[in-house]
């Protein structure tokens, strides 16, 4: 997938401009204006003052962090989940604590196990929906129990949503957000950007909304970190949020139709269970009866899978322990290489039974 050519061509129009100079920390009010903009059609109301604009939305999960995290700390965050939480979590000297995927309920966070590991200690809730790397997603009753524990304990909610307008089952088009919720706003700090939705994954461009009285220390940390994100790659960001969203439809409706590829070939292949993503462009498959059968650890099996077929996948254990007993597809590539890997998973686990 590539950027469409209206946000091509912002950039290419902003350079010829000129306007290729430091800008404003927070960024553009032009672009902080249209995410706010974008956020409203999501349910979440906020300002423009509320938006700091980062190189990447990796750039916003780590502000967050070093924004409401102390030594000391611990952060609850998904297991397995997206290895950038554990590792800025122990950078400032704070513990991570991961908490349980329901397989059964499709990965969904299980809130039970949320609820039992909240601590004095604990500090920040890390939500990650549609979720890497399983594609799982949080139901809106599901958020209104986690906002509960926001609450009730006065903890800090970090919510990656980058995957966010990538749903397949949604008829809404995007996953509803804890931000959303009454009285969450406060406490919560919202990461977004333009690299999985508008395939600008080299523009670099994310954002952060966050709470009125935390954006001032959040500036503080992108002067001192970034400076500022380039004004051109800002304009090309305008341009995605205000043009057309034919490819991103576009774009939603061609991963559906990879996620059922895989589902469908995958069905009915020994020493392997694939749940079907609810969004993001990943399928998590279980492969622990495999695992079993053959006295593989997860790590061996993915290295024999490339070795004999070809076909890279990650194991769950880069994820975390909570991973063990998965591999991560991604079919974002090119289509012939998504149908061509499928295949060759199901004939590797056929010719292991």
């Amino acid at each position: 997938f590539a950027p469409a050519p209206h946000i091509v061509e912002a950039a290419q129009r902003a350079l010829a401009e000129g306007d290729a100079r430091y800008g404003t920390p927070a960024g553009l009010p032009a672009l902080r204006g249209a995410i706010v903009d974008a956020l409203a059609r999501r349910g979440v109301t906020a300002s423009a003052e509320n938006v700091l604009v980062t190189p990447g939305a990796k750039t916003a999960v780590f502000y967050a962090i070093l924004a409401t995290v102390n030594a000391g700390d611990e952060v609850l965050l998904p297991d397995p989940g997206f290895p950038i939480y554990p590792s800025m979590t122990r950078f400032v000297g704070a513990t991570p604590v991961g908490y349980a995927l329901d397989a059964a309920r499709a990965f969904a966070p299980d809130i039970d196990d949320i609820e039992a590991k909240i601590t004095p200690r604990t500090r920040v809730i890390c939500l990650n929906a549609p979720h890497n790397p399983t594609g799982g997603t949080v139901s809106a009753p599901g958020l209104e129990r986690l906002a509960e524990l926001a609450l009730a304990h006065d903890l800090f909610v970090i919510t990656d949503e980058i995957y966010g307008r990538i749903t397949f089952d949604d008829p809404k088009g995007f996953t509803p957000s804890i931000a959303a919720i009454p009285g969450l706003l406060d406490r919560t700090i919202l990461v977004d950007g333009f690299s999985k939705a508008y395939a600008m994954t080299g523009y670099r461009l994310g954002y952060a909304l966050l709470p009125r009285w935390l954006v001032e220390r959040a500036t503080v940390l992108a002067v001192n970190g970034h400076t500022c994100t380039p004004p051109f790659v800002q304009r090309a960001g305008i341009a995605a949020l205000e043009g057309p969203q034919d490819s991103v439809h576009a774009m939603v409706a061609e991963l559906r139709r990879r996620r059922d590829l895989i589902v469908n070939r995958l069905r009915g292949v020994p020493g392997l269970r694939c749940p079907a993503p609810a969004g993001a462009f990943y399928a998590f498959p279980d492969v622990s009866e495999a695992l079993r059968a053959t006295g593989l650890t997860v790590k061996q099996l993915a290295d024999r899978l490339l070795d004999e077929r070809g076909v890279a996948l990650l194991p769950g254990t880069g994820f975390g322990p909570g991973g063990a007993n998965g591999l991560r597809i991604s079919f974002a590539g090119v289509a012939d290489d998504v149908a061509a890997g499928v295949d060759g998973i199901a004939a590797f686990f056929t010719s292991l039974a």
